[in-house]
């Protein structure tokens, strides 16, 4: 049993802070996958708040198919996907911050990086949304295949097929920019 099926365990029998300790650990991640739906921070904020909200208050059953950060990237997958369907997509270009102390190397270094990134997000922001999120899960949140599909609801093939469809599509997009980003 991992960690987050462990702390949910306890919250169930009625230890609250069982309850923190899963928000505390998947918050960040949930709050950044949420943001691949709906590409903007503050509603994808909101939808893992309701997110935790369904599981603290519903407190719907774990079985242990699969692990606890699968099941519950399901639950957020759920609520972005119901949120999609009431409400208009906005599209949104996060900030991110800037080093500020730093020697002229490192800053520079930082700076290219930080821009590599940007790029990077603004490719995947013009990908299919089902391309984005399943680059999001494999590549960011370091997810197999196998626990992608859980996700996705899809099979393990399909998956793997549209993973291989979505990195050909953001070489494209990257290339389309003049970008090569090594890791692809």
């Amino acid at each position: 049993m991992d960690h987050g099926a462990a702390s949910y365990r306890r919250f169930l029998d009625g230890d609250d802070d069982g309850f923190v300790e899963i928000v505390r650990g998947y918050n960040d991640g949930l709050i950044l996958y949420l943001n691949s739906f709906v590409n903007n921070i503050s509603v994808a904020d909101e939808l893992a708040e309701d997110a935790f909200v369904k599981l603290g208050v519903k407190k719907p059953r774990y079985t242990g198919r699969s692990s606890f950060k699968t099941w519950l990237y399901a639950i957020g997958r759920n609520v972005a996907i119901d949120y999609i369907r009431k409400k208009a997509k906005e599209k949104t270009i996060p900030l991110d911050d800037c080093a500020e102390h730093a020697d002229e190397e490192l800053l520079e270094s930082r700076y290219i990086q930080e821009e590599k990134k940007i790029i990077l997000h603004r490719a995947m922001n013009h990908l299919k949304p089902e391309y984005r999120q399943v680059l999001w899960l494999i590549y960011f949140e370091g997810f197999s295949h196998k626990e992608v599909a859980k996700i996705m609801r899809k099979s393990v093939h399909a998956t793997e097929s549209l993973a291989s469809r979505a990195r050909q599509s953001l070489r494209t997009k990257l290339n389309e920019e003049g970008f090569v980003y090594e890791n692809l």
